[in-house]
């Protein structure tokens, strides 16, 4: 397993996940909503450099069929623009099918409730794309997902 503090992105079009690993790569835990839209990749690269990442984990929308839609490209799109900015930090796309259902489900059940459930609701998916990420790693011993790769577009 490798070692550094790795940070989870849950793109969507109104809010942007984040959630950041411990040191050993162990346990996710949330960071913050970024409000899409206007400075939202400079807030990005702030919170990754305070974080000291070493690397970055983006959920990528699947279909429960494992095929790629609209919002896929959408976030394959926001991927590539995030990796540009902060270069050479790894971005890694991952799988993150109904991340966003478990994470309302899981903070339905604990009693949080419209207002307050949709605030945190990024970060608690940004928190299970994470985590998933992490668990996998540790279970197979090879890197998740797909590198982005940076290009100079």
């Amino acid at each position: 397993m490798r070692t550094g503090v790795r940070v989870g992105i849950d793109p969507g079009d109104a809010r942007i996940g984040v959630a950041r690993s411990d040191p050993s790569g162990f346990l996710a835990t949330p960071v913050e909503t970024v409000r899409r839209g206007r400075g939202d990749l400079s807030r990005l690269r702030r919170i990754i450099a305070e974080e000291e990442a070493v690397e970055v984990v983006v959920g990528l929308p699947r279909s429960l069929s494992g095929g790629e839609g609209p919002a896929a490209a959408k976030v394959r799109d926001f991927a590539a623009r995030l990796a540009r900015q902060i270069d050479p930090v790894p971005v890694r796309l991952c799988d993150e099918r109904l991340t966003t259902v478990s994470a309302e489900s899981m903070l339905r059940d604990r009693g949080r409730k419209g207002a307050a459930r949709r605030a945190v609701v990024d970060q608690a998916a940004a928190v299970l794309i994470l985590q998933h990420a992490l668990d996998t790693e540790r279970a197979s011993g090879n890197a998740p997902g797909e590198i982005v790769e940076v290009s100079d577009e």
